[in-house]
């Protein structure tokens, strides 16, 4: 029986790792996983606790690192390099950790991501088990970070104001200057990023023994054969694609929302930037507004913590004149955290507004809902390319990246109108769908118990 350690590192979702050691779980496989605290207060995190309750038989390990001693043990005063630095000084310690799993069985395999690639390949150098990355984004993201030590060393002024030129990387479509994540670019305050976390992990990638892509062939078939041929990088790692991976049980079970049963099929816009994805505060008003004179229904999520007073004066601040009449019929605003997947389950869900995060990205494919992208930052219009080329939604690059640009409630409307009534668009979700669930994390599943029953994989050191 497999033996995997997880060991992400926090400082992204736990959703595909969540799902990942579930399905792997209820496969026969011994999981072992390990929290590094502290990690965005990962103990008092209800979304953690009641996976760990619901899967007694995966045995949690929480991993304390230190504290930086009065700031002198770390570079940065960057909370996300802190962290990271924190963990990375810790994993020394790992071994010990693996070895006091009870009771004692070898490990099989160590599922990491992307941000501890390159500190994992030196400890385990000599002493390994088969290290594995599990990708949360695009295989277009992830292909454009995996070639950045070769671009940087043939173009160090790649990301530089005086470099206009697009990046190329080899076997790819060129990707253009507007959809480079801000934060890579010289001029940014957090260029220091690139260098400090993005360079030495993708450096380390030739190291690991595979790595785990949550997308689907169908969906990113031409970037998935350019990964896998070796065009993009010849001594990059095997890629094995095992999305869209399904939700665990306590996913499923999520709150049921009587008001979408009073909509008729595919009649609700859902809007849900993240938990992160939060707009300046004029965008979101003309968003408000351009819901409400688009004449559909929605369902909107906002991720604010707020007491019921404030966050009614926000509504009110938002939709003005038009609240609470069209709160009470025409729309719906929930706050905090929802069972996003059970949402877009919904027959009543006809369109998804969201920023591209990958994990709703591929809960939309898998439940066939058609996508109005709006990047805000980071990764997100290499996917929303993504989600273009697939036929899965509507891109609109002039509205650029979070608050560049106000866009006007007029345009919003008209592009939730063409979201929803678009029958080419809602043809081709349907066909993803069906795609997404012929690929299914099921099949993926077998393929990773295959791989860790399979003889090693030597790495490339």
């Amino acid at each position: 029986m497999p033996h995997v350690a997880f060991l992400p590192s926090g400082l992204g979702s736990f959703t595909a790792f969540f799902r990942l050691a579930s399905l792997l779980s209820s496969s026969s496989c011994k999981i072992t996983f390990i929290l590094v605290q502290p990690q965005a207060s990962s103990s008092k995190d209800p979304n953690i606790s009641s996976f760990f309750l619901k899967h007694p038989q995966i045995k949690r390990f929480d991993f304390e690192i230190p504290p930086p001693l009065d700031n002198g043990g770390c570079t940065s005063q960057d909370p996300f390099i802190k962290h990271l630095e924190g963990i990375n000084s810790s994993l020394h310690l790992l071994n010990r950790i693996l070895d006091s799993v009870e009771p004692p069985a070898p490990v099989s395999a160590i599922f990491s991501d992307f941000a501890l690639a390159a500190t994992l390949t030196q400890i385990m150098a000599f002493n390994p088990p088969p290290l594995y990355i599990v990708s949360t984004t695009s295989a277009k993201f992830y292909s454009t970070v995996a070639y950045l030590p070769v671009l940087m060393t043939e173009h160090p002024n790649a990301f530089s104001s005086s470099y206009l030129r697009d990046l190329e990387v080899p076997g790819l479509a060129p990707i253009k200057r507007e959809n480079i994540p801000p934060t890579w670019l010289d001029e940014s305050p957090f260029n220091y990023l690139v260098k400090a976390y993005l360079l030495p992990n993708a450096q380390s990638l030739p190291k690991v023994n595979g790595v785990f892509l949550n997308t689907f062939d169908r969906f990113e078939p031409e970037t998935i054969a350019v990964l896998r041929s070796g065009e993009v990088l010849s001594n990059l790692p095997p890629v094995f694609t095992i999305g869209p991976l399904e939700p665990y049980e306590l996913e499923k079970k999520g709150h049921h929302f009587t008001w979408l049963d009073e909509h008729s099929p595919e009649s609700v816009i859902y809007v849900d930037f993240g938990s992160k994805g939060a707009m300046p505060a004029d965008q979101m008003k003309e968003l408000a507004k351009g819901l409400v004179i688009c004449g559909y229904s929605f369902l909107w999520v906002t991720r604010k913590n707020q007491d019921e007073k404030d966050y009614e004066n926000e509504l009110r601040d938002l939709f003005g004149d038009s609240f609470p009449k069209e709160m009470n019929s025409n729309g719906k605003v929930l706050k905090g955290n929802v069972n996003r997947e059970d949402i877009l389950a919904h027959p009543a869900i006809g369109g998804f507004v969201n920023q591209c995060e990958w994990d709703s990205v591929m809960d939309a494919a898998r439940e066939g809902v058609p996508i109005l992208a709006w990047p805000q930052h980071g990764d997100q219009k290499m996917n929303a390319e993504a989600v273009e080329n697939a036929g899965l939604g509507l891109w609109i690059r002039s509205w650029g990246w979070a608050g560049e640009k106000l866009v006007k409630r007029d345009e919003i409307r008209d592009k939730l109108t063409e979201m929803m009534t678009d029958s080419r668009l809602r043809y081709n979700t349907k066909r993803l769908k069906e795609e997404a669930r012929k690929a299914g994390a099921f099949r993926g599943t077998d393929e990773v118990i295959q791989i860790l029953k399979s003889p090693e994989t030597p790495r490339n050191y």
